[in-house]
């Protein structure tokens, strides 16, 4: 699970997930990695995934969009950034017609908050704008896993469902494979031409969406830079002078000389997640991306020396007393300590540079965050790995109509508009003058417009990645360096970019390793058990699953 995520309660919409606010507090809804587990026999000739030659065939072709110029172009795989305002008087245009052609549509898609009612002003733009006619078929986002399995169990599928990657769990991927048109006719090489706008969708994020040896999935987008950040209260580090730490050994000193207890001021939360990503451990977010072939040989991260060194190293920080007894007690929100200055450091993701920044700026004008990068074991270079670049799909049931489909489309291509066009300022901020008003040349919504325009259109469609914050557009351009940073050092593992079915047999066989980390650091495991835990792991299945996975990369071979 991604640190310090948000209630779920507080999740925001797609376009946000992708474009500002606390990405983790969707992310990990569920607690669960992106990892698409096959369902019954039936369904075992569909296990796997699909790459090379044979998915050279069925991705888009990929044409860049001209229509808006960034402020700060995507690089090492980044985001782009918009350091500016939206100019409401020069908004461009990327859909000149209206693609749709009047069908009724019936979408399902997760909500954080209360549904607005089905003819509201926003949801009646939309529709007018686009050519259709979409009735949302709203589910509680918290508990969308129980209602989105019932639904492909049935033979009742809405014609269009949102699924999160992390709800790819279970029997939902073979469900996917059964119930889900292939959308391949419509979009696959220049055909997606038609769609300017999901042209522009990056490759990666279209090769996460062949399920099943077909695409059958619009995809949301991301960076694949880690979304995982170490913060600092560079406010309070300049007030007390200190420097920040560039080795894991300069971090263990600086943060016995900033703990103080007796002032109830800690040098850190919970600190695992960076210490995964200095000591370069495969990332841990999907589990296929858990596997890399080094020398001949396929290699899973918790066999990995790095993997035990970094738990070793964030298991010195709790038994050096300068991690917050909250966070040993897994007890409150770290973000909270952080902008309390209860811990000096602790990380989250990326999009609390925002979020934290924008609110503490409301209540305390002294306030602020940095990100320090992330160094090696040596504090020489890291060496980090790329999470997945999609991780949001929106399927079409495969009893859809022809005409169903393409204004589906028409839907996901107006949706995937750029920042700084008409479609987006819809899309995104509803009616002028009723979902938000204008001032001092900045777009507002209003109650209604924070009551209505979420969880909806934005779930349909995304442009490429990008970051923009027009109240704060300095940490967009923070957030982007770090990213270009980051990306410098970033390697992409052998499965990287493909959504991989693993055998029913195989689905639950390293469940536990999360908790048993969790134990170790905190001192109540040794490093003995997870070598214990590992060797249990190979065999019981981790042999077998290997065997699995290097035959896939054998007959598929990479993405990358």
């Amino acid at each position: 699970m991604t640190p310090n995520a948000a209630s779920a309660s507080a999740a925001p919409s797609r376009r946000s997930f992708l474009a500002s606010t606390a990405v983790a507090a969707v992310a990990v809804g569920g607690g669960m990695p992106l990892l698409a587990a096959c369902g019954g026999s039936q369904e075992e000739n569909r296990d796997g995934t699909t790459s090379g030659r044979e998915a050279q065939k069925i991705l888009p072709t990929f044409v860049a969009s001209g229509v808006v110029t960034p402020d700060i172009a995507s690089k090492n795989g980044s985001a782009a950034g918009f350091t500016k305002p939206i100019d409401l008087n020069s908004l461009k245009t990327s859909v000149p017609k209206k693609l749709g052609t009047g069908s009724s549509l019936k979408i399902m898609a997760p909500m954080w908050g209360s549904p607005p009612s089905g003819d509201n002003p926003y949801y009646t733009a939309m529709n007018d704008a686009i050519g259709v006619k979409v009735s949302w078929q709203n589910q509680d986002g918290n508990t969308y896993d129980q209602k989105l399995g019932a639904v492909l169990a049935s033979s009742d599928v809405p014609d269009v469902v949102v699924v999160p990657g992390w709800n790819l769990v279970g029997r939902i991927p073979s469900a996917v494979n059964a119930k889900f048109a292939d959308l391949g006719p419509y979009l696959s090489g220049d055909k997606v031409k038609d769609y300017p706008n999901l042209a522009a969708v990056p490759t990666d994020a279209w090769q996460r969406s062949i399920f099943g040896g077909k695409l059958r999935a619009i995809p949301m987008p991301a960076s694949y830079v880690t979304n995982i950040v170490p913060y600092y209260r560079k406010d309070l580090f300049a007030q007390e002078g200190y420097e920040l730490p560039a080795s894991p050994d300069e971090f263990l000193s600086w943060a016995k000389e900033a703990t103080n207890a007796r002032a109830k001021v800690w040098a850190c939360d919970d600190m695992k997640w960076t210490a995964l990503n200095i000591y370069g451990v495969l990332n841990g977010s999907d589990k296929a991306l858990w596997w890399d072939l080094r020398d001949g040989k396929l290699v899973n991260r918790i066999e990995t020396d790095e993997y035990l060194e970094a738990l070793e190293w964030t298991r010195k920080l709790y038994e050096a007393d300068v991690v917050h007894p909250d966070a040993r007690a897994v007890n409150g929100d770290s973000s909270n300590r952080f902008t309390s200055g209860q811990v000096l450091v602790f990380n989250g993701d990326i999009n609390y540079w925002h979020s934290s920044t924008a609110e503490q700026r409301t209540q305390n004008a002294d306030f602020e965050m940095g990100a320090f990068d992330i160094f090696g074991p040596d504090g020489g270079d890291p060496t980090l790995w790329a999470t997945q670049p999609a991780g949001i799909f929106t399927f079409v049931s495969e009893k859809a109509s022809e005409q169903q489909i393409k204004d589906f489309l028409a839907i996901a291509n107006f949706c995937a508009a750029p920042y700084g066009t008409k479609e987006y300022m819809l899309t995104v901020y509803g009616v002028e003058g009723t979902d938000y008003t204008v001032q001092d040349g900045m777009p507002s919504k209003t109650t209604e417009g924070n009551d209505e325009v979420f969880g909806a259109f934005d779930y349909t469609g995304d442009p490429a990645a990008y970051l923009a914050h027009p109240d704060l557009p300095d940490i967009a351009r923070l957030q982007v360096e770090w990213q270009q940073r980051m990306g410098a050092f970033t390697k992409k593992s052998s499965f990287y970019g493909l959504t991989v079915t693993e055998p029913n047999r195989y689905t639950n066989l390293a469940n536990d390793f999360e908790q048993l980390e969790d134990d170790v650091v905190r001192g109540r495991k040794k490093i003995s058990d997870v070598q214990q835990a590992v060797a249990d792991w190979k065999s019981q299945g981790g042999d077998g699953l290997r065997d699995w996975y290097r035959k896939l990369l054998d007959e598929n071979g990479s993405a990358n």
